[in-house]
């Protein structure tokens, strides 16, 4: 009676699993929950697209319909008037650099704290978290630049961006999945500190070095607030600040706009495309573990 029983509930399992209803519904509604997200993000993307392709005339006729035509000259336009050979480049040294530095410094400062070979790793830990949520300092932040003589300075800029809260979180919470044999078989070969974190410890962690560089760089790449306020001289302009002068120059020319909004977030688009596969693993466990 017992086998007889169980065949016969699994068979209520099968059926129940085999109604189209359940699975057909579900389905569609995760289908078009998706397609409302994307609608949500890559519909603005693609009117910038759509725009950027039009002439002036057919955007002042119909700002939201297909383009007659695809103008590729706005983005030759935007390249030259936009000047942006040296916003860009100036951009690039930005955010390279001071990506690069942050990655090497946050993994020595994060390594001990997630062994715990410091006392208060975990108050330490904490604090981090804490400045996740404080506004940023400006007018201490602005007064010590000036007296350091940093200001409208290149080199004062990239030192603006050489701390980051959230970089240290996840790299601290991803070492911790390392196993703690590494650091006893290294210990006993005799491999130094810096030899073991550069060796060891950068090759196993590249997931959560690739997030932290995309969410870095994009940051930097992105901000508007600091150059505005630390640099005047336009000869050190990143991309944000030159894309305000190129808009109040050519803001009434939107294809022309929408065409030097798309250069400027190119390189970040390619970059994350390249990187997300390192992303999504980088994220999980860096925000699961600890």
């Amino acid at each position: 009676m017992s086998t007889l029983s169980t065949t016969e509930s699994a068979g209520q399992r099968t059926q129940n699993l085999a109604r189209p209803g359940r699975i057909k519904w579900g389905r569609i509604g995760a289908y078009i929950l998706l397609v409302l997200f994307a609608i949500v993000y890559v519909g603005p993307l693609l009117m910038l697209v759509n725009t950027s392709l039009k002439t002036l005339p057919d955007f002042m006729k119909s700002a939201t319909s297909l383009p007659t035509s695809l103008n590729f000259q706005n983005f030759a336009d935007a390249w030259s008037k936009a000047n942006f050979p040296l916003y860009m480049t100036n951009t690039l040294i930005y955010t390279v650099s001071a990506t690069v530095i942050y990655l090497i410094t946050a993994v020595f400062v994060a390594f001990p704290i997630s062994r715990g070979y410091v006392k208060g790793s975990g108050l330490l830990l904490t604090l981090y978290v804490i400045a996740l949520f404080l506004p940023v300092a400006l007018i201490p932040q602005f007064q010590l630049m000036l007296s350091l003589g940093l200001y409208n300075n290149p080199v004062g800029y990239i030192m603006l961006f050489l701390v980051n809260p959230i970089g240290i979180v996840i790299l601290v919470n991803y070492i911790k999945t390392l196993p703690m044999d590494l650091d006893e078989a290294a210990a006993m070969d005799g491999c130094g500190y810096f030899r073991f974190v550069t060796s060891i410890v950068f090759p196993l962690i590249q997931p959560a070095l690739a997030t932290v560089a995309v969410l870095h760089a994009i940051g930097i790449w992105n901000e508007l607030i600091l150059p505005t306020i630390y640099l005047t001289n336009k000869d050190y302009y990143p991309i944000t600040r030159g894309m305000i002068v190129f808009q109040g120059v050519y803001g009434s020319n939107w294809p022309t706009l929408a065409a030097a909004v798309l250069i400027m977030t190119l390189p970040m688009l390619v970059i994350f495309l390249v990187l997300q596969r390192y992303i999504v693993s980088g994220l999980t466990a860096g925000a699961v573990k600890g």
